[in-house]
C-alpha cells in the first residue's frame, strides 16, 4: 500500500528519493517494526540535528540585526515538538507513517519525530543542502508569520504562571563546563506542578531565556 502511494508523498514533500527505503524507513514507527534498520529512530536523531542546524542557519540571514538571545528565542519556538507536528500534518505525513496500532498516528510526538526522520531520509540520500532547502521551504511559512522580535521569555513565563496559578519561576544553574573564557552555564526552570526545563547558553541570562522558552512551549504557549 505505501510503495503504491509513495510518488503521491513524494509529491507533497517537493522532494524525489533516488534510494526510497529511505522514506519507508522513516515513516515507519517502532510499533511496526523493532528493527533499528527498518523504523525512523535512527533517522530522526539524524534529522533532528539536521532541523536544528538549518533553522539556525535560516534565522542567522533573515535577522541579521538581532543579537543572540532574541535568534535562540526563535530558534526554540520553531524546533520544538508543536511547531514540527504542525509542520508534519501540512505535509500529510500522519496518512503515510506506518504504524502497529491506528491511534499512534495522531500522536504529536511521533509526528514530530517523523517529520525529523524524513529531514534525516533527505539528508541521507541528497546531503546537507538539500536537506536546508527542504527545511527552508516548509519552515519559511511559519518564520513570516513572526517576523517581530519574540517578547522577554522570562518576562512572558512570568505572566503566564502568574495567569496559571503555578506561582514565580524559579532558576536553578545546574552546571557550568567549559573553559573560565567560553563558559557554557545549563540552568532549570522550576515551576509549580510541572517538570523542569533545561536551557544552555554562554551566560546564564541566555541559558534562562532558553531554559523559559522551552517551558513556555511545554505549557502550550507561543513565545512571541
Amino acid at each position: 500500500m505505501f510503495m503504491n502511494n509513495i510518488s503521491e508523498l513524494e509529491e507533497i514533500l517537493g522532494y524525489s528519493f533516488r534510494n526510497r527505503n529511505l522514506l519507508r524507513q522513516a515513516l515507519t514507527h517502532s510499533s511496526y517494526s523493532s528493527r533499528l534498520a527498518e523504523n525512523y529512530e535512527r533517522l530522526e536523531f539524524l534529522g533532528d540535528r539536521v532541523l536544528g542546524l538549518a533553522i539556525a542557519s535560516l534565522l542567522y540571514q533573515m535577522f541579521p540585526c538581532e543579537p543572540e538571545g532574541n535568534l535562540s528565542q526563535r530558534h526554540t519556538g520553531l524546533v520544538n515538538k508543536d511547531c514540527v507536528s504542525e509542520v508534519a500534518k501540512t505535509l500529510k505525513l500522519d496518512k503515510f507513517v506506518v504504524v502497529a496500532n491506528e491511534e499512534i498516528r495522531e500522536n504529536e510526538n511521533v509526528l514530530c519525530d517523523v517529520c525529523e526522520a524524513v529531514i534525516g531520509a533527505i539528508f541521507e540520500d541528497a546531503g546537507c543542502e538539500t536537506a536546508v532547502e527542504f527545511v527552508d521551504r516548509h519552515w519559511k511559512e511559519l518564520i513570516d508569520k513572526n517576523m517581530a522580535p519574540p517578547k522577554d521569555a522570562k518576562t512572558q513565563l512570568q505572566e503566564v504562571a502568574h495567569n496559571l496559578n503555578r506561582g514565580v519561576p524559579q532558576y536553578r544553574l545546574v552546571s557550568r563546563e567549559g573553559s573560565e573564557h567560553e563558559p557554557i552555564f545549563h540552568i532549570e526552570v522550576l515551576l509549580k506542578d510541572m517538570e523542569p526545563e533545561m536551557g544552555s547558553g554562554r551566560n546564564k541570562k541566555l541559558a534562562e531565556q532558553e531554559a523559559a522558552a522551552k517551558m513556555l512551549g511545554k505549557l502550550g504557549v507561543c513565545n512571541v
